[in-house]
């Protein structure tokens, strides 16, 4: 059994960043589910959606939910999950830290977790040569 993997998104962010980790990856090494999140939402009917995912998704090993801006209505709707058993709820999902992710199926929740933050955080840098005074 591995920990498998939710992303809770604003509309088609999640499917977008999900769609281009199988793309350089070849394939998913884990089970992976996308919450799309419209604007225009009812929040509690999306939180009955997203913990019905969680119960489909969890085999015991638990679930890892990622979403994008801490604060905003896919992050709350995840937030919502964070006390249930075996769910834990990272914020500020990019491609580098759902490929990293990915390419770790093996892990436990905890080790997966420093993983997702890890990754994300690492993939995040500035680029190019500046010339300064």
């Amino acid at each position: 059994m591995t920990v498998n993997i939710l992303l809770i998104s604003h509309d088609n962010i999640g499917q977008t960043l999900l769609d281009a980790s199988i793309n350089t990856l070849g394939f998913c090494p884990l089970t992976a589910e996308v919450l799309s999140i419209p604007n225009n939402c009812d929040p509690e009917k999306k939180i009955e959606n997203a913990r019905a995912k969680v119960l489909e998704l969890n085999q015991g090993e638990g679930v890892l939910i990622l979403t994008d801006i801490y604060g905003s209505t896919p992050s709350n709707i995840a937030c919502a999950l964070s006390n249930d058993a075996d769910v834990r709820v990272i914020s500020g999902l990019n491609l580098p830290m759902l490929i990293r992710v990915l390419n770790y199926p093996n892990l436990d929740i905890d080790e997966l977790v420093y993983k997702a933050v890890t990754g994300g955080k690492e993939g995040i840098m500035e680029c190019g040569f500046h010339l300064h005074d």
